[in-house]
C-alpha cells in the first residue's frame, strides 16, 4: 500500500513539473511585468499563426500539443524576440527582468539551456563577432535545432543576408542529418533566393488583398515600387509602412506599393491598415510564413522588402527604413 501511495505521489509530482506527453509547456515569471500579454509563434508551423500568452500577477503559462521538436518565438511587448525550443512532454521556464529582456534565461531542457548560454555570451559581442560565433556553433552542431535557428537569424533574416554562406552551412547540416525535412525546405528556399536578387526581374505573382480585390505585378507602375512584408508584432516593419505612407504623399504615383501582412488575424491586419491610413493593397491570409506569395517572391525576413524600378527590375532587397528613404531620393530625387 505504501509503495502504491508513493507511486501516486511521484506521478503527481512529475505531472505538475512537466507537460503531458504529446504537449509542450512554456511557463515562468518576469520581474516588473505583473499584468499584460505577449505573443508566440512557431517558425516550424507547430502552432497555427500567432498565439497570445497572458501574464497575471507576474506569472504565465502556455500549453500546446507537440509530438516533435519545434522552434517557438516569443514576442515581448517591446517587439524583442526570444527563441524557445519545444519538445514533447517538456516544460521550458523563462525567468528574468522585463526591463532587461536580453538577459532573460530559458531553462528546463538541455537545448534551451544551451541556447541561453550561447545568447548571453553573444550579447557582449559586436555583430561581426556574433556572426562568426553563430557559424562556429553551426559547424560544431550541424544536427541541432539551435543551428537551424542561428542560420536563419544571422545569415538569412538579417539586414545584410549572406545567402551563399547560408546555403553552404545548410548543405553541411543536410549532410549530417539527411532525413531532416526542415533543412530540405531551407535549401529549397535558398535556391529560390538565388534567382530573386538585385538585377533580376521581379517574379510574376497575383494574390487577393484584404478587400477581396486581386493584385499583381501590374499594380507596380511607379518609378519606385516596393513590396513590403510587415506584422503588427514587428515594430520596424510598421515603421517602414508609415514611411511609405509619408513618401507616397510627397511623390504621389511615382511610388507604388503592395504589402504582405504576416498577422494570423486578418481583422488585426485591417485594423492596423485603417489606423495607419494605408491605401494600397495589403495581402493577409492568416497563414503567416506559410503564405504562398512569400515563397514565390523568396522573402523570408521581417522586415522584408523588394524594390523595383519602372521596368520591373529588382534594384534593392530587404532594406531598413533609413536605407529605403535613401533609395527613394536616389531614384526620384529630392522633393
Amino acid at each position: 500500500m505504501k509503495k502504491f501511495i508513493g507511486y501516486i505521489l511521484l506521478t503527481l509530482v512529475l505531472v505538475s513539473c512537466g507537460a503531458e506527453s504529446g504537449h509542450f509547456r512554456i511557463s515562468g515569471r518576469l520581474r516588473n511585468f505583473n499584468q499584460g500579454e505577449f505573443y508566440v509563434y512557431s517558425t516550424d508551423g507547430a502552432i497555427p499563426g500567432l498565439d497570445t500568452i497572458t501574464v497575471s500577477q507576474g506569472r504565465f503559462e502556455y500549453d500546446t500539443p507537440l509530438d516533435t521538436t519545434a522552434t517557438f518565438i516569443i514576442v515581448f511587448p517591446n517587439f524583442s524576440e526570444h527563441p524557445v525550443f519545444g519538445e514533447s512532454g517538456a516544460t521550458a521556464k523563462l525567468s528574468g527582468d522585463a526591463s532587461h529582456l536580453k538577459e532573460v534565461e530559458v531553462s528546463g531542457t538541455d537545448i534551451n539551456e544551451q541556447m541561453t548560454e550561447w545568447r548571453l555570451m553573444a550579447a557582449n559581442l559586436t555583430p561581426p563577432e556574433v556572426k562568426r560565433e553563430a557559424e562556429k556553433f553551426i559547424n560544431a552542431n550541424p544536427t541541432s535545432i539551435i543551428s537551424r535557428y542561428l542560420l536563419r537569424k544571422y545569415f538569412i533574416d538579417s539586414p545584410q543576408p549572406d545567402y551563399k554562406k547560408a546555403a553552404l552551412l545548410a548543405k553541411d547540416m543536410k549532410k549530417a542529418n539527411p532525413s531532416d525535412a526542415a533543412t530540405d525546405l531551407l535549401l529549397k528556399h535558398l535556391d529560390t533566393q538565388k534567382n530573386i536578387q538585385v538585377g533580376e526581374p521581379l517574379p510574376r505573382f497575383s494574390a487577393i488583398d484584404i478587400n477581396g480585390k486581386k493584385t499583381s505585378n501590374s499594380a507596380l507602375t511607379g518609378k519606385f515600387n516596393i513590396i513590403n512584408v510587415w506584422a503588427s508584432w514587428n515594430y520596424e516593419s510598421q515603421n517602414i509602412q508609415r514611411l511609405i505612407v509619408r513618401k507616397k504623399k510627397e511623390h504621389g504615383n511615382d511610388i507604388e506599393a503592395i504589402s504582405i501582412c504576416l498577422d494570423a488575424s486578418i481583422k488585426d491586419c485591417r485594423r492596423r491598415v485603417t489606423s495607419d491610413s494605408i491605401k494600397w493593397s495589403n495581402i493577409c491570409n492568416g497563414n503567416m510564413w506559410q503564405s504562398p506569395i512569400l515563397k514565390t517572391l523568396g522573402i523570408a525576413t521581417i522586415p522584408g522588402n523588394i524594390i523595383c524600378d519602372s521596368k520591373g527590375k529588382i534594384i534593392a532587397r530587404d532594406l531598413r527604413a533609413d536605407k529605403i528613404e535613401e533609395k527613394i531620393k536616389e531614384v526620384l530625387g529630392k522633393k
